[in-house]
């Protein structure tokens, strides 16, 4: 059986610490930058109106200069700052997973590349502050979460 080495926890922990290094090595040096981030594992609070979020791909890129450069905390498993969104500027607290990061560059040039996904209980925990960020389930799944539906499936048999 083969493993897929960038999921193993040795892995992730190992990308952890490198993206939480290097974010402080940045931060230290006052060097701003940019993220390319999985959008589904990241937290808005307030959570951004419809309208902005259906504007977002998979992957969003956040570059942080400025305001949201000086407001841009991490510790040891999340990033956080403040940004605007969309014309009016919306303001909203980003929180984003370390192991949501997938790149991470200095001007032009990428200097992290993350292959590593976020722990399961990270996607979790998302998915309780926004029931859009749930993993998706199987159409299978989800016509068995509802007890009606597996009285009707036993009738059938």
């Amino acid at each position: 059986m083969t493993i897929n080495l960038f999921q193993t926890a040795e892995y992730r922990a190992l990308m952890r610490e490198h993206i939480l290094k290097t974010i402080t090595y940045l931060f230290d040096k006052e060097a701003e930058f940019a993220l390319a981030c999985e959008i589904k594992h990241l937290d808005f609070n307030p959570p951004l109106p419809k309208e902005i979020m259906e504007n977002f791909q998979d992957t969003v890129l956040f570059i942080l200069s400025g305001y949201t450069f000086e407001t841009a905390t991490v510790n040891e498993h999340f990033l956080t700052f403040e940004a605007g969104f969309g014309e009016a500027n919306f303001g909203s607290h980003v929180t984003v997973p370390l192991l949501a990061i997938r790149q991470i560059f200095v001007g032009e040039n990428p200097i992290v590349i993350n292959m590593a996904q976020p722990e399961p209980k990270m996607e979790k925990t998302a998915a309780k502050r926004d029931p859009r960020l749930a993993p998706k389930k199987s159409s299978m799944e989800a016509l068995l979460n509802n007890p009606e539906n597996k009285k009707l499936l036993k009738k059938k048999k």
